[in-house]
């Protein structure tokens, strides 16, 4: 037995951390912003050339 999954909500934008969905770009970056700052704080202090 195999099970599919509908792709109803493909086109919505998702969080790739804790895999939410939204309605617009605009709430996921706000999520992100509140949700997940500890994670981009951390990840904008590091120099990417380092």
């Amino acid at each position: 037995m195999q099970l599919v999954l509908p792709l109803i909500d493909e086109h919505k934008p998702k969080c790739y951390l804790c895999h939410e969905l939204f309605e617009d770009m605009d709430s996921l970056k706000k999520h992100q912003e509140s949700k997940h700052k500890e994670f981009f704080d951390k990840y904008e202090k590091t120099d990417p050339e380092i």
